[in-house]
């Protein structure tokens, strides 16, 4: 007996939730009856495809063997559906709409955008910028916008999809002089360009800091992104970032440092728990495709 297209969807969606009661959630389908799909293609296919441990599941070799040939098949299906849905809708194009904070916006703009607007030219994928995660969930949770790419965990009430891991760094100027990777006890006392208070980001940085126990000095309080930039290098303070668009931002004019122990955040999509359209679903599938799990630190 052939393994069904729903057995494969339900098999990727544990190896991209790692969890078996959250892939449940995302497929939209109870614990037990995702569960017994998987164990129902197990016994046909003669193979132990997950390590179950607690709440959490892991691919075995020849689990993670499946999946990668899951997703081709999976993918293969969805490009068929595709030439249906461009005959259907003729020369009409699809609008989805994505939130996103203005620093994510930096890597879907650069990255997952143009390749995915390339590969679905009928789409027309148009980003939603809010300045917090909690702006960003309201327009979710409101309906302005169908998925959001953003830092997790946010309300359990959405569903959510990990993408990967960014790791957080300090930047500084030239010559600072801090040791190489950061304690996070030296950001006590460090000058630091900081949002201004009150704003998402700020709250979320003093949260961050609190529960480090640490007090950095404001040095420049502003929202700009240019004006981060031009603070760092102009040499006024340091900066809390992600690694990933220090060198697409700041070049090589700036000392980054990585905090010890690494300091990272998850990366997720989010949506509200409903069946996505057809856009969205293969805008999330091409985000868990194509964005890497966890990023180098070097």
């Amino acid at each position: 007996m052939s393994p069904t297209l729903q057995q494969l969807r339900y098999l990727v969606a544990v190896a991209d939730c790692r969890s078996i009661t959250a892939a449940a959630s995302s497929v939209y389908v109870a614990q037990p009856a995702l569960s017994r799909s998987i164990q129902s293609l197990e016994r046909e296919l003669g193979v132990e495809l997950l390590v179950r441990r607690g709440r959490g599941a892991t691919l075995t070799p020849e689990g993670a063997r499946v999946v990668r040939l899951a997703r081709t098949v999976l993918d293969a299906v969805e490009s068929i559906e595709d030439v249906g849905a461009a005959h259907a809708v003729g020369s009409r194009r699809t609008a989805l709409i994505v939130a996103v904070t203005p620093t994510l916006s930096l890597d879907l703009a650069a990255d997952l955008v143009p390749a995915f607007t390339g590969r679905h030219p009928e789409i027309d994928v148009r980003l939603l910028q809010h300045d917090s995660r909690e702006a960003l969930v309201r327009a979710l949770t409101d309906g302005v916008a169908e998925l959001g790419m953003v830092d997790l965990p946010v309300d359990k009430e959405l569903s959510t999809h990990h993408l990967r891991e960014r790791e957080v760094v300090l930047i500084s100027p030239p010559g600072s002089g801090l040791p190489d990777p950061m304690p996070f006890r030296r950001l006590s006392g460090l000058p630091m360009v900081l949002p201004t208070p009150g704003t998402g980001r700020r709250t979320e940085l003093e949260a961050m800091f609190g529960r480090l126990g640490v007090r950095p000095v404001p040095a420049v309080e502003v929202n700009e992104r240019l004006a981060w930039v031009t603070s760092v290098t102009a040499g006024r303070g340091s900066l809390i970032w992600y690694r990933d668009t220090v060198l697409r931002v700041f070049g090589h004019r700036v000392e980054v440092r990585s905090f010890t122990p690494p300091l990272l955040h998850t990366v997720g999509i989010a949506h509200r728990r409903r069946p996505l359209s057809r856009a969205a679903r293969a805008f999330l599938s091409h985000a868990q495709h194509n964005a890497p799990v966890r990023e180098s630190a070097g």
